[in-house]
């Protein structure tokens, strides 16, 4: 190996030990990459890199459009009454609310691709939930951040934008390409977790004082319309892809039509909702394109020193080795920094191009990247993500989240890097009907208790009825 590599390799190690103690991302991996082009005597290289991510049409359309709808979905209150409408009839599950919370948190996801985003908005209703049933805080939000990584399926998340645009897909055959294998780390966690906290003595039904339940705020009244609207856009996605080519758009497209619907229904001051929606494009640009951009610098910084040439080398020769650096790479990474992002874009885009020299397709390896980054990030002790939900749920310390977390996510990491498994996958279609049933189920017993809650002019919370009560 050349002098080049040898130092980028410890311009590697400074910029991961940068990230872990909380420098800026984007300055972290400008800088780094900046530094590696430079000397390796090819400065335009990054400056390249950097012009051109920077016009990237559709990842622009795609990321800017998808955070403006969740801006506004956010400022309207529609993504917490979906999570008041999906959790309306779990309040008498007992142990099983557990798992229940996971599979919610992680649907929602899909409407709110935003980890932090979700859990800001599932909390508040689920905590205390969950508390009541007798689930302790650290359980508590573990059974919610364990739902976390649902994005990986949502049409707006910036990673399947990317890795569409790379493989010359659309997003919906992306996520048809990662899907199966994603709702199997989704069953992973939800049943990783919650033996995880019967392991750690977290359900104690009646645990919890009278004092903590009277400080419990409000619940609203359920308006269904809303609670829709952070679904529209999927639905249309996924409609217009598989039953109704007439409706066909993009996910720009999709997500103005949601922002359109959630403005009709919500009735909110349109010079509010614009300045909103637009702002949170503003947001979209900066922080999640932001980090694709310097990702990109550091990418080519990378390419410049001859380190990616090495490690492509050292993929190619052996396909089992492919598939466990693109997982476990990614994945470690995700845990030691608390962000998934930085690593899984800096890897698909030096890495995942070639994925055909080493036996791998791209949209495979690069939606592994990204998802092996999510599951890292979901047990990493400071990431935003568990940081938001051990504030919502009281946790002082958040490696008590990675207690709970930590085996189920390295369980579905090490699954992630087996996909030949052919006994896991023949599960597939079982896995998959289950969540396709559950969830129509989950919204029309949510309705029904919606509707009874309005026709009595009761809170939702009080009336909040059980599967056994709604059958």
């Amino acid at each position: 190996m050349t002098w080049t590599v040898w130092a980028a390799i410890v311009i590697v190690i400074l910029t991961v030990a940068a990230l872990i103690k909380r420098y800026e991302t984007r300055l972290v991996l400008l800088a780094s990459g900046f530094l590696m082009t430079c000397l390796s005597l090819d400065p335009m290289q990054g400056l390249n890199a950097f012009a051109k991510s920077m016009t990237n049409s559709g990842l622009i359309m795609a990321i800017c459009s998808a955070m403006g709808f969740a801006f506004v979905v956010q400022m309207t209150k529609c993504d917490v009454h979906l999570v008041k409408l999906l959790s309306a009839p779990l309040s008498k599950l007992g142990l099983l609310l557990i798992p229940a919370a996971t599979a919610i948190t992680y649907f929602i996801c899909i409407a709110i691709p935003s980890a932090a985003g979700c859990a800001a908005a599932v909390g508040p209703t689920m905590i205390p939930l969950l508390r009541r049933a007798g689930v302790s805080r650290p359980g508590t939000a573990a059974a919610i951040l364990g739902g976390t990584f649902g994005s990986m399926l949502s049409p707006g998340l910036s990673h399947n934008a990317y890795v569409a645009k790379m493989a010359n897909l659309d997003v919906i055959q992306t996520i048809g390409v990662h899907m199966n294998y994603t709702l199997v780390c989704g069953a992973i966690s939800m049943i990783g977790v919650t033996i995880m906290c019967i392991l750690l003595g977290d359900y104690k039904p009646g645990s919890v004082s009278e004092t903590e339940l009277n400080e419990e705020s409000e619940v609203q009244r359920v308006n269904v319309l809303k609670a829709l609207a952070p679904l529209v856009p999927v639905l249309i996605l996924v409609t217009g892809n598989l039953w109704l080519p007439a409706i066909k758009m993009g996910v720009a497209q999709a997500m103005l039509v949601g922002a359109i619907y959630t403005l009709a229904v919500t009735l909110a001051d349109p010079q509010s909702f614009s300045k909103r929606f637009f702002a949170g494009m503003g947001n979209g640009y900066g922080e999640v394109l932001g980090i694709i951009i310097a990702a990109g610098v550091f990418a080519a910084g990378l390419k410049a020193s001859g380190l990616i040439a090495v490690f492509i080398e050292v993929l190619r020769g052996s396909n089992e080795i492919a598939r466990w650096g693109g997982s476990l790479g990614p994945f470690v990474m995700g845990v030691i920094t608390g962000s998934g992002d930085a690593a899984a874009f800096a890897f698909n885009e030096a890495v995942t191009p070639h994925a055909p020299s080493f036996g791998m397709t791209v949209p495979t390896l690069g939606t592994m990247a990204a998802l092996a980054g999510a599951l890292g990030r979901t047990m990493s002790p400071i990431s935003g993500v568990a940081i938001v939900i051990c504030g919502l749920a009281g946790v002082s310390n958040p490696i008590e989240l990675t207690k709970r977390l930590a085996i189920p996510m390295i369980i579905a990491v090490i699954f992630l890097s087996q996909l030949r498994i052919n006994v896991v996958l023949d599960t597939l279609s079982i896995i998959s009907v289950l969540c396709v049933v559950l969830f129509p189920v989950l919204i029309y017993s949510g309705m029904r208790s919606a509707v009874r809650s309005h026709t009595n002019s009761c809170d939702v919370a009080y009336h909040a009825a059980s599967f056994e009560a709604v059958l």
